[in-house]
């Protein structure tokens, strides 16, 4: 950009200054709208107003202009990095205020929720919910060690890395007491891993299956049976406690199914009911006075 409104130079024939009326035969004047004049009375008149400085650019100074906007020429500078603009690319912002190119692009990028700088174009970045972070800038709120494009669990405003999450919020396993990040169980209002839920017999897991806990041990129906359960002294058979038979009758270190304790000579079923022992048999009441 440059003048071109208006020409410099010095007169060489007889003109007087068009305000002051001053002769300006030898000396330097400026022509504009085809009016000559003296350089000072062109600074008070006629010389626009640089819109930076708002001084008056006089005819010896080197002027610049945009959108009817004119500018000393060391005033053509960056307002946010002061690095000149003359044959810069630039942009034109609120309150006439010019700016370069890289801090255009600084100034209209996203800024990062970490350090609040800009993040522009190239900058690795995390983004999660219309926020974003410079990849270095996502750390752990707990660890404090950065993220980056790794796995992490939200709480709140914080994140966490699944190392402290698993420790700050996980249910810890009854067994192995290690946090349990996916899937579990419960039993008797306490967490498990299903791998930890296990017969103690054959290890298989009882995750949705029927099993019997002894103390604090676990078994499936078929360990159960075979390693731990009674035998009934009527069928020989485990008593289970599942399926038909539920309840149980003990005598003397011996135990029957309920539906297994009955008179050995008239099978009258005695569970709830007096009943004899003699020579070892179970009877009722009547078939002893019958032997």
């Amino acid at each position: 950009a440059g003048p071109g409104s208006y020409t410099v130079g010095t007169m060489s024939e007889r003109f007087d200054c068009h305000y002051c009326r001053d002769p300006l035969q030898g000396k330097k004047y400026v022509q504009k709208e085809g009016r000559h004049c003296c350089v000072k009375c062109f600074e008070k008149f006629c010389a626009n107003t640089c819109t930076e400085c708002k001084k008056p650019i006089g005819a010896d100074s080197k002027e610049l202009h945009f959108k009817n906007r004119y500018w000393h020429d060391n005033c053509f500078r960056c307002f946010k990095c002061y690095t000149s603009l003359v044959n810069e690319p630039f942009m034109l912002r609120e309150n006439n205020k010019v700016w370069c190119s890289n801090c255009t692009a600084a100034e209209d990028a996203p800024r990062c929720k970490g350090c609040f700088k800009p993040i522009i174009a190239g900058d690795q970045n995390v983004e999660y919910k219309k926020m974003v972070w410079h990849k270095d800038c996502f750390t752990c709120s707990q660890c404090k060690q950065v993220i980056g494009s790794g796995s992490f669990f939200p709480k709140g405003d914080e994140f966490y890395c699944v190392s402290c999450h698993e420790h700050k919020f996980a249910k810890t396993c009854a067994k192995c007491k290690n946090p349990i990040t996916s899937g579990g169980l419960t039993y008797q209002e306490q967490p498990w891993h299903s791998e930890c839920f296990i017969c103690s017999n054959c290890k298989k897991q009882l995750g949705g299956k029927r099993f019997t806990a002894v103390e604090d041990e676990f078994y499936c129906v078929e360990c159960y049976k075979e390693c731990v359960a009674k035998k009934c002294a009527g069928c020989k058979n485990p008593i289970t406690g599942f399926g038909r038979g539920t309840s149980v009758v003990n005598y003397e270190d011996e135990s029957w199914h309920d539906y297994c304790f009955k008179c050995t000579k008239c099978a009258r079923g005695l569970a709830n009911k007096r009943f004899v022992c003699h020579n070892g048999k179970i009877y009722c009441a009547e078939c002893p006075k019958r032997l």
